[in-house]
């Protein structure tokens, strides 16, 4: 069969795009939506419009009475049911920097993370004392957007980008579920993927620290994080690919801040999980979808738990004469 290089820079970007943050370590989760870069990290497509909406899940606990700070509240034996939808939409412009393509995305998201939890309540007379308490609420989480410049070099591709977190406003102290972060941050990422198109194999690794800024409604200040993903992909047919993926986790500097009743709270976790995909035509649009399921381990200070994303993805509007230009390097793969 064959397989396209230009149709592996659309697909590979279109299910990267995302870099977007979902609960803050004040909440037992990091800043970063860890799982959300697999294969094809370091792929920029041409220069065009691209689109693509991921639903993600998450399903975990902390739990062994031990203590977490979300919301403003101190609370312990956590178990948390989270689901955010993400739609993101990727410009790649025809500008260069330094030979790379410079591109920009937004993402927004909504969500309702369902959390079950013991506020622990201190009494002058009996000590913390836990009451059970339940909050379900769909809201606005916040906006994410982001600016990369992407390179290739044969099979090799690789990005260098920034982003940054726009709190949306939906934010409530006092409240257990809470979709949105209420803080700025900024995240510095590189990304990288060897793609050799004749083989079908995918090598890809995400690498990034995200430096947070203060909750103000809780003068919670997350310590900053470095997050790593990776993935090893096979194109089975060029319709279906199987792979392997897993993420790291792990702060490396302490909370502060009056809100920060545990103290330092350094966070730690790691996944090990695989995914599929099929792509298809409509007329002659490609549409490309992902399921990938992470399980997480070897948590410290940090929820843990199991993690799904389906990713849809399209291209909206593609540079015909960069697409012109790629298909006259394509490369026949044999199976």
């Amino acid at each position: 069969m064959r397989y396209g290089l230009t149709a592996a820079l659309v697909i590979g970007a279109l299910l990267c795009l995302h870099d977007t943050p979902a609960k803050a370590a004040e909440g037992g989760i990091g800043a970063y939506l860890l799982g959300s870069r697999a294969d094809g990290a370091g792929i920029t497509p041409p220069p065009g419009v691209y689109f693509a909406d991921m639903t993600y899940f998450y399903d975990a606990k902390i739990g062994g009475g031990k203590s977490l700070p979300s919301g403003g509240l101190l609370v312990a034996n956590v178990s948390a049911q989270t689901w955010l939808n993400l739609p993101t939409t990727l410009w790649v412009t025809p500008a260069k920097i330094l030979g790379g393509d410079l591109a920009f995305s937004v993402t927004s998201s909504v969500g309702e993370p369902r959390i079950n939890a013991n506020l622990l309540i201190n009494s002058p007379r009996f000590g913390p004392i836990g009451v059970n308490a339940n909050d379900a609420n769909t809201a606005l989480s916040d906006f994410f957007i982001q600016s990369f410049v992407g390179w290739q070099a044969g099979n090799l591709h690789w990005q260098l980008g920034i982003g940054g977190v726009v709190p949306s406003g939906t934010y409530v102290a006092g409240q257990l579920s809470n979709a949105s972060l209420n803080r700025p941050a900024i995240d510095l990422f590189g990304t990288v993927t060897w793609l050799d198109p004749a083989a079908g194999w995918d090598l890809s690794a995400t690498a990034g620290v995200m430096f947070n800024r203060t909750n103000t409604a809780t003068d919670y200040k997350t310590g900053d994080e470095f997050h790593l993903e990776w993935a090893v992909t096979k194109y089975l047919t060029k319709q279906f690919t199987v792979g392997l993926a897993g993420y790291y986790y792990q702060q490396f500097t302490p909370d502060t801040g009056t809100g920060a009743k545990l103290g330092a709270f350094e966070g730690r976790v790691a996944s090990l999980g695989g995914f599929i995909g099929y792509t298809f035509e409509v007329g002659k649009l490609p549409i490309t979808t992902r399921l990938r399921v992470y399980r997480e381990f070897d948590a410290v200070n940090h929820m843990e738990g199991t993690s799904g994303f389906f990713t849809l993805a399209v291209p909206l509007a593609i540079d015909t004469n960069a697409v012109a230009m790629e298909s006259g390097k394509r490369i026949k793969a044999k199976f």
